[in-house]
């Protein structure tokens, strides 16, 4: 019972640690392009930004529920093979030989978890750096599909490369032109 208390503590926590890393990493990608996204977002899109973020595709999905259960597992991994030297130099640990079963317990889940946010925090960030610096250099290289087309009230169309789209809002680069533009959905 002890067990899920601490989780039920711990989950407002971590979702908020999540949402901070899914504002961080829109900020990353979007500076990138020149938009400020938090004068363009709603607050439904920074809440459901890391859980977008986890299902945009089924590789990341499965990379985040694979890291999960490694972490989940892990502090039996580092009990199992306390005295393995090997492994506490991989994983950065210190010896526990002078610790008793619980505080042993609790240390190992403690690192599991700061490399848990270690590395979500790196995936996030590399993620928000990397689709930023990709997009803003197949814009200016001239590199991208026009691969959808904006109709407008008049009657007129235009081809447009979309780059993301939030609640209200689309980013897009028309057909022949570098700049980003931002247009309301509706």
């Amino acid at each position: 019972m002890k067990y899920s208390e601490e989780i039920q503590k711990l989950l407002p926590l971590g979702y908020i640690y999540l949402v901070i890393l899914g504002i961080l990493k829109e900020s990353i990608f979007y500076y990138q392009l020149g938009i400020n996204i938090l004068k363009y977002s709603t607050i439904m899109d920074i809440l459901l930004s890391p859980i977008a973020e986890f299902t945009s595709n089924p590789i990341t999905l499965l990379f985040i529920i694979l890291l999960f259960v490694f972490h989940y597992n892990l502090p039996k991994i580092f009990l199992k093979y306390r005295n393995n030297r090997t492994l506490q130099k991989i994983f950065e640990v210190k010896s526990v030989e002078k610790l008793s079963e619980d505080e042993m317990k609790n240390y190992y889940i403690f690192a599991s978890f700061k490399m848990f946010a270690v590395i979500l925090l790196s995936f996030f960030i590399g993620t928000g750096v990397a689709g930023g610096y990709s997009t803003i250099h197949r814009i200016r290289e001239n590199k991208i599909d026009y691969n959808y087309t904006l109709n407008y009230n008049s009657g007129e169309s235009e081809q447009i490369y979309l780059i993301s789209t939030n609640s209200i809002y689309y980013f897009y680069v028309e057909k022949g032109d570098k700049s980003i533009q931002i247009a309301p959905i509706g």
